[in-house]
């Protein structure tokens, strides 16, 4: 791992100091996606092609997908590239996303997010089509006449 990617340093206001915290800008990532995929109206994160390529190979999930991060003097900025599904309001999920992602952040960090963006990269139709394939079965199953026995 380089040393850019351990630059987080969290300083504790006691006297009594034992040692540094350091939290890769990795775990700020992962934490962000989670966060991200938490909310209902999120189909994915959209990724870098080499990524998607090594998720297939190596069969790992990177759970900070789609996720940027930059950290100066402690305070973190995060840029999210996310699929939404079709027919959702996109505001709403934006806001509900920076909301919780900012949380999530906060709390398991101890670090100050100054700003998440978010970058609607796609939409998913994939909800879209599993309703109206539901629908045609349905419609098939109904539609099949009685044939009394004898």
């Amino acid at each position: 791992m380089d040393e850019e990617q351990t630059i987080i340093t969290t300083e504790s206001e006691n006297e009594d100091k034992i040692g540094n915290v350091k939290i890769s800008v990795e775990v700020i990532s992962t934490v962000a996606g989670i966060a991200t995929a938490e909310i209902k109206g999120v189909a994915g994160m959209s990724g870098s092609v080499v990524g998607g390529i090594a998720e297939i190979l190596g069969g790992k999930k990177n759970k900070g997908k789609g996720v940027k991060v930059e950290v100066v003097e402690n305070k973190a900025v995060i840029d999210l590239y996310i699929i939404v599904d079709y027919g959702v309001c996109i505001p709403d999920i934006a806001w509900d996303i920076q909301e919780n992602v900012k949380n999530s952040v906060e709390s398991m960090t101890g670090m100050t997010v100054e700003k998440v963006s978010i970058h609607v990269e796609g939409v998913s139709f994939e909800r879209e089509k599993e309703a109206l394939a539901e629908d045609t079965e349905d419609e098939s199953d109904s539609e099949a006449p009685d044939i009394p026995e004898e």
